[in-house]
């Protein structure tokens, strides 16, 4: 584990100056020292107010969220992957996108709140209540990772065929390319105010997986066997999804629906790290963090003058580099 969470925060740290150093503009290693020893230990250095501004509040912000988000998506998707047995489990399984995205397109669309709440707050409040919609449905009598994942699928298809509705009936042209920019994810608009909730909520996630990853060890073999060792099955699993419920909800708002994260990555890490839920989450929150602020350079650079979706270039890596996965695990059988 050790020689991985090195080599992952060195790639994490090069990840993050190609972040900050490439885009439309390129910045010179000394403009963005001078801007961090400026912003951060109030130093006078000579820096161009233009390139200043680019490194500190466009591409340092974007870089961390990203990271953020990353980490959030992959720590949920180990978390559903044990908690329901499911190898498919990721984080938009609880219909929590289905949700942050039918708040969105009420608030582009219909103006809902009159202008006092942004896109951001009503994608919020569309995953939490998509959250408890499920909640509502898979609460019962039967396997409770069976009536979870059920649940959210029937979440899922209400709330993308409410989007969809929306969209159709009301919206103009100019409102479905942004809309369907949001969909796919975009960094393009956030700024330091969003680290500010990317960041907390992240680092309250992690540490509550840490603090519960022996219950996931156990849930590995099963509810029977989780309950045999002393878990309390039904709070665990309440807690765990909530929280989950939480970091997506979080990075759906700020990101938009970003696939593939929470889906390939605890898969990969599992390869390095090993099964053991300390280590898998620690490692597929910094593999997590990687990649998404790798996908957000390539999206700034692979077509000139435009940026495209970051929720494309997770899906161009992320379903070949799945689908590799899945041919190594048939071979191992």
């Amino acid at each position: 584990m050790g020689p991985f969470l090195l080599a992952g925060s060195v790639a994490l740290t090069l990840a993050t100056c190609c972040a900050v150093l490439f885009g439309e503009i390129t910045v010179t290693p000394r403009e963005v020292l001078s801007t961090l020893a400026n912003r951060l230990f109030g130093f006078d250095l000579a820096v161009d107010p233009i390139r200043e501004g680019i490194v500190w509040h466009y591409r340092l912000s974007r870089a961390v969220v990203a990271m953020c988000a990353g980490a959030s998506l992959a720590i949920c998707g180990v978390v559903l992957q044990a908690l329901l047995r499911n190898p498919l489990a990721e984080p938009y399984l609880l219909g929590i996108s289905a949700g942050a995205s039918t708040g969105a397109v009420l608030v582009i669309v219909l103006g809902i709140g009159a202008g006092a709440v942004t896109v951001s707050a009503g994608a919020m409040a569309g995953a939490l209540l998509a959250f408890g919609f499920v909640a509502v449905l898979s609460f019962g009598s039967g396997r409770g990772a069976e009536r979870v994942i059920l649940a959210g699928i029937a979440g899922s298809q209400l709330f993308n065929a409410a989007t969809a509705f929306i969209v159709t009936s009301s919206a103009s042209a100019e409102q479905t390319r942004g809309i369907m920019f949001w969909l796919l994810g975009s960094l393009g608009g956030v700024r330091w105010p969003d680290v500010g909730l990317a960041l907390p909520v992240l680092l309250l996630g992690l540490a509550f997986c840490l603090y519960r990853a022996r219950a996931l060890d156990a849930f590995a073999f099963g509810e029977d066997a989780a309950a045999s060792l002393g878990v309390d099955v039904a709070r665990v699993r309440v807690e765990l999804l909530g929280l989950t419920a939480l970091l997506t909800a979080c990075v759906v708002s700020i990101v938009g629906a970003v696939g593939f994260v929470g889906l390939v990555i605890p898969h990969a890490t599992r390869f390095f790290v090993g099964p053991s839920h300390g280590r898998l989450i620690l490692g597929s929150a910094l593999a997590g963090a990687i990649f998404m602020v790798l996908a957000d350079v390539l999206s700034r650079l692979v077509l000139p003058g435009q940026v495209l979706p970051i929720g494309v270039i997770t899906a161009l890596f992320g379903a070949p580099a799945f689908a590799v996965l899945l041919w190594r695990a048939r071979g191992g059988q």
